[in-house]
Formats: C-alpha cells, structure tokens, sequence
C-alpha cells in the first residue's frame, strides 16, 4: 500500500495515499469541526459536499485555507487545524450561515441537540454581524414527518440518505442562489412524494429542517382523560437505545427502567411489542409453511420468495415501487398493528370496556410508524388499533419532563398477558432477526424435531445483502437479507427478473434495521454506535429463558383461548393485511 508522510499540528504521520486531511487528522484524534460531512464506515456511507466549508484548514504554502473533508494528503504536506486565521473563518462561515437561520433556539424541537447550536457554542459565536434579508419557504406538515425548510443549511445529508442509501429520489436542491434549498420536486408536499416516511432525512439532519411529528402532547391529554384507559407497547430496538437520552453508552440495555419509567407516567398498563412479535412469528412463520409445502407439492401458483412486511417504510415503499409484486410480502401485519388489533379486540374484552376507551400507544424506533397507525385499513368504526406513536425520543422527552432521574429508576416488569416474550423477539430490532426468529420456529414446525443451534451466526452481520442457506432435515431453504431500500430494490428486481434464488427474504428500510431507525437517538454518522445496539440486542435474546416464539405461554394461551390456531379465520381477520398500489401523485401547493 502506497503511502504518504504529512505533518498535523507538528505531529509528523503516515498515512495511505488519497486519505483526506479529515480522515489523518481522526488517526491522531485531533477534531476538527463539520456540518455536512457524515461517513458510516461500516456501510460505506459518506457525505461530502464539502459545502459548509467549516472544516477549513490551513496548508502550507497554499494562499487559501482547503476544505479538509475533500483534500487529500500528499506527501510533505505540513498542516495547522486551529491557528487564528482557521478559527476566525470558521467563526465568520457560521455566522454567515446563521444570518439565514430563524432565531427561535428556546421552542425549536432540535434546541440542545442541535449540531449547528452546538458549533455556534464550541467556536463561541456570540453576535452575527451580519443582517439582511432572510430566506423563508413553506412549511411541509405530512403525516409522519415535519420539513422546515427555513432551517436547512444545505449540508446534503438528506439528500445522500433519500437518493444514494434509500433510492426514494425525494429530495433534492431546487432553485438558484439566495434561495437554494432541499425539498421534494417541484416543492411539493411529502405526503404527495414517492417518500415512505423511513426516517432516515430525519436521523440525520444537524438541525430542525427536519423532524417527527411530535405527537407527545396528544398522549399527555389521553393520559389526563379519566374516561379512557391507556395501555403502552415498546419496541425492542428502543430498550437499547433509549438509555443514550441519558449519557448511557450505546448499547446500555435500560428495560427495567424504561418500564418504571412508562408506570410513572401514568398508563395503566405497560406491555412489550415484542408478545406481537413472537405472534407475527406464528402467523408469518406458518403462511411461509404453507406457501412451501405448496410449491413444493407442484402448485406454480404459489409466490416466492415470501417477503416479509414488518417494516411500514418497505411496505410504502413497495407500494409506491413495485405494484406488481403485492402480492408476494407476507399478509401478516406488523407487530405494532398486531398488538393494537389484540388490545383493541382481547384485551378490552378482558377489561369489560369497548375498544373505543381503550387508547393504544406505541414507542418505536421508526417515524413510519406513526404513517402505518394512521392508514384506514388499521381503523375499525374509524376507531385506530394504534391511536398514537410516539419515537425514542420522544419518550426520552416525556420522562425529563415528568421523572427525576432516569439512571437511578429502579426496575420494573411488563404487565400481563401482553408483557411476555422470548428471545426470538428481541432479534427482530436488527438486520437478519425477524427472518432468524421466523427459522427459529419454522423449522421445528416444519421437521418435528428440537433446533440443533439456536443462533443462526450465517443470518447475522452488517453487509447490506446477505444470502444464506438453512437446512431444514434435508430441506434447503435459501434466504436473503438486505437493509437500506436502495438494496431492498435490487432484490425485488431479480424478482421481476425471474432470477430471485430465494425462498425468503427479509427487509428492514434503515440501515441496521430498527437500531437505526429514523426515530432513535442521533447516531451522527458513527456506525460504531448502531453495531453496539446490535450487539446489545443480541445479550437481550441470550438472556431470556425462552428463545423460540412457539414457546412463549402467554401466546400458546392466546391461540387457545381466543384466535384458534395460526392463520385462522379469527387470525387472518385481525392479524392479516391487504396491500394497495399507491402511486405518487404531483400536487403542486401554492404558497
């Protein structure tokens, strides 16, 4: 490997040929200061534009000061990060930047966790001596996601997740000068875009041009309604990431405390998603059975490979995309819309009440979440399953606004019935684990016998497609896993191809699957925090006693007392789905 020998800060370093400034200058943890700039190692993920020009340096012998994102090193190349004409560059660039920003920091949703805050903080800028006219555009309201364009600062991020990651081709910058800035073609609503609400625009913005629909002051009226009882469902990605709103580490486990934390708040009962979880396993386990068994029997009719359709973002997605693969993807529906339609029709039974008082509310990692609990078919008598979804961080906002102390909660368990689960669950918040989960269960249905391996490592990873083969006794099953839509598309076009080699393929639209969701905790662009919520998702299903969803009691019981049997008549009515073409439709708003 050809190298180069620099000089950073006096500090003499080698470094392989076409490594940046920025990249050397991390070798020696010397930081130096971005706003556009992002790069996920893992996932071969970076944005570039080298646009904000705050990461400025000097180099000697050049006359101007070079963007450190995009210079590469050469050899002899002698390097300053922070001598006085850098830091007032910088100063000037943001204040510059700033000049075009709403002042409103005390009620934006980003106040205190925004990069450009922060920046303006670290460099000390205490004034903008710059004062002119102000650039301003049409807020975009849709149904899980907030655009403020009046906030972009032209970093791009967006853009590279939406077009190159996601393959969605939402965003993108439109007009000229003065009043550049990132939004759908022609300007037009998100809701009237091919967007599928994924989130990832959202999970990436430094600042507030971006966000979720807040639905926290919705919850807290419904907690103060003496008329209704309000139940809670937690995802399994947010019990590992949840615990980062509070200074924790990246991978910190806090379930007992998130649970303590929900009783505090006030809801009746707080219940893990992850029952429904094991419940989709049985339902979507079972169909994948069935449609095998049949093809394997010589009906030509069956479809496969079976696709499954946990994640709202892929379900839009292919919706919008591919209309005519609707019907490969799993009917089975998500196990947030599972767990609303058994609270909504068990529980409240249990409780004597009509579905109606009974308000189901969701913590998820996702933003699409909150678009999937607002689509009609999930409505009965336009009562919701799911009345409201709410992100990790909007959780992480509820309890510092009404408890103590997070870290020194004590632990708590999730009530029963719907409380309950297993191992297999636990995995469906990465890459690779509901389609782990799913083999967990099918292939005992399947052979009779006991798993001879409970973890599945050839399932297990980070690569952006993965293919396996499992062997049932004798039957090889040939799976595929991708996450990032982008790589969901390529999978679905060897389909239309006729060239898909699969039985089954799993597809999570964030990269990691739900760990790095577009409702979690702000990565900021470090992969290493979303393999640390992987590695903790997977402690989660080890040390659980029950590993198979089969084997959860509370979801044997279920079949027993009330659905019958997987893909029952009573299953297929309250855990099964339809899906629609929906094509994007241009509606230009006027302002």
């Amino acid at each position: 490997m050809e190298t180069v020998n620099i000089t950073i800060n006096n500090i003499p370093l080698e470094v392989p040929k076409s490594t940046t400034i920025l990249q050397a200058a991390k070798m020696i943890n010397i930081e130096i200061p971005t706003l556009c700039h992002m790069k996920l190692e893992d996932f071969c993920i970076e944005n570039k534009p080298a646009g904000c020009r705050i990461c400025m340096v000097d180099v000697k012998g050049r006359r101007n000061l070079v963007p450190s994102c995009v210079t590469e090193c050469t050899e002899g190349m002698v390097i300053e990060t922070s001598n006085p004409r850098i830091i007032n560059a910088r100063r000037t660039v943001l204040e510059l930047i700033l000049s075009d920003h709403p002042f409103e920091c005390l009620i934006c949703p980003k106040n205190g966790k925004c990069d450009l805050q922060s920046l303006a903080q670290e460099l000390g800028v205490r004034e903008i001596r710059y004062t002119g006219e102000q650039s301003t555009y049409r807020m975009d309201t849709s149904q899980a996601i907030i655009r403020n364009p009046d906030k972009c600062i032209m970093c791009r991020r967006c853009e590279l997740m939406c077009n190159t990651v996601q393959t969605c081709g939402v965003l993108s910058a439109v007009n000229r000068g003065f009043m550049s800035v990132v939004a759908p073609a022609f300007e037009q609503n998100l809701d009237h875009s091919p967007c599928t609400f994924c989130g990832q625009c959202v999970a990436v913005c430094p600042t507030a041009a971006l966000t979720e629909v807040d639905q926290t002051g919705k919850l807290i009226q419904a907690l103060a309604d003496p008329d209704k009882v309000v139940v809670v469902q937690t995802a399994p990605a947010v019990r590992v990431t949840l615990g980062e709103e509070f200074g924790l580490k990246p991978g910190t486990i806090v379930t007992g405390k998130m649970v303590t934390a929900l009783k505090r708040l006030g809801f009746n009962y707080v219940f893990d998603t992850d029952f429904a979880a094991d419940l989709t396993i049985m339902e979507e386990g079972t169909e994948l059975l069935n449609r095998l068994t049949k093809y394997l029997n010589g009906d030509k009719s069956v479809k496969l490979p079976i696709l499954t359709s946990c994640c709202p973002a892929w379900v839009n997605f292919f919706e919008k995309n591919f209309p005519d693969l609707l019907d490969i993807p799993s009917s089975a529906k998500s196990p947030q819309q599972m767990f609303g339609a058994v609270a909504k029709n068990y529980f409240a039974k249990q409780l004597n009440i009509p579905r109606e008082k009974l308000v189901v509310v969701s913590v998820m990692p996702c933003v699409a979440k909150k678009y999937e609990a607002q689509r009609e078919e999930f409505r009965v008598n336009n009562d919701p399953d799911v009345n409201i979804s709410i992100t990790t961080r909007e959780l992480a906002t509820l309890i510092k606004q009404t408890v103590q102390d997070f870290n020194s909660l004590p632990e708590s368990d999730f009530d029963r019935p719907l409380g309950e689960s297993t191992g297999a669950a636990a995995i469906f918040g990465t890459t690779g684990g509901v389609i782990e989960a799913a083999v967990r269960t099918a292939y005992e249905l399947y052979t009779k016998k006991p798993l001879p391996k409970i973890e599945f490592e050839e399932l297990r990873g980070m690569e952006w497609i993965r293919k396996a083969t499992v062997d049932f006794d004798g039957l090889k099953l040939n799976i595929g896993i991708a996450h990032g839509l982008g790589n969901a598309r390529k999978l679905l076009e060897e389909i239309q191809a006729g060239k898909s080699e699969f039985h089954a393929i799993e597809i999570m639209a964030c990269p990691g699957g739900c760990i790095g969701g577009g409702g979690q905790p702000q990565h900021h662009g470090k992969s290493e925090i979303i393999k640390a919520r992987q590695k903790a998702i997977y402690e989660e299903d080890r040390r659980l006693p029950l590993r198979k969803s089969h084997e959860n009691p509370y979801i044997i019981k279920l079949y027993e007392e009330y659905l019958g049997h997987p893909m029952s008549e009573l299953s297929h009515e309250l855990l099964h789905t339809k899906y629609f073409q929906k094509q994007p439709e241009i509606i230009i708003e006027n302002d």
